[in-house]
């Protein structure tokens, strides 16, 4: 076998090696957002509220003490255009969100928390809080670890995102 063969067959495998990197990568941030729902779907059960589920509880939660248009939650990459329509009606309906439409654009609906929304979304902060005591003792997972983790998922993010807007 020539040299060249050989380096073509270790580039190969190399390869091989990477894709199946990236495919696993790829089902593990899709379990784990799965993952994610049904821990806060846990929390909520706990607290006997089944009025609300964990899309929207999380969405909640990131609306935090603001105020923003759907629009605005969509372009911070948090949720698709349907999906935040639609859940942000049903947490209209459910008191957990107060909208008004904004004065510069009438087109622009702003919502903000209601006293049920803030409980809701302090509900998910002490489960973050809580997980966060043990994220090292149980999970094995350390402070110093998570930049580099997050670092690496803010590139990939970024790499999807460059994907679709130059079509690469």
């Amino acid at each position: 076998m020539s040299l060249a063969q050989k380096t073509q067959m270790q580039t190969e495998t190399k390869d091989q090696g990477v894709k199946q990197g990236y495919l696993s990568t790829l089902m593990l941030v899709e379990r784990l957002h799965r993952q994610l729902l049904d821990v806060v779907k846990d929390e909520l059960d706990r607290a006997r509220r089944d009025d609300i589920n964990s899309v929207q509880a999380l969405l909640l939660f990131n609306i935090g003490d603001g105020e923003l248009t759907a629009g605005e939650l969509r372009t911070r990459g948090h949720y698709l255009g349907s999906n935040v329509s639609y859940n942000l009606k049903k947490l209209v309906d459910g008191g957990y969100l107060s909208h008004e439409r904004s004065a510069k654009d009438r087109r622009a609906v702003r919502v903000r928390l209601t006293d049920d929304g803030v409980k809701v979304r302090e509900l998910v902060g002490e489960l973050f809080d809580r997980q966060l005591k043990s994220l090292g003792p149980v999970a094995n997972l350390g402070g110093d670890e998570l930049p580099v983790l997050n670092g690496a998922l803010m590139r990939l993010e970024r790499f999807w995102t460059d994907h679709i807007r130059y079509r690469l």
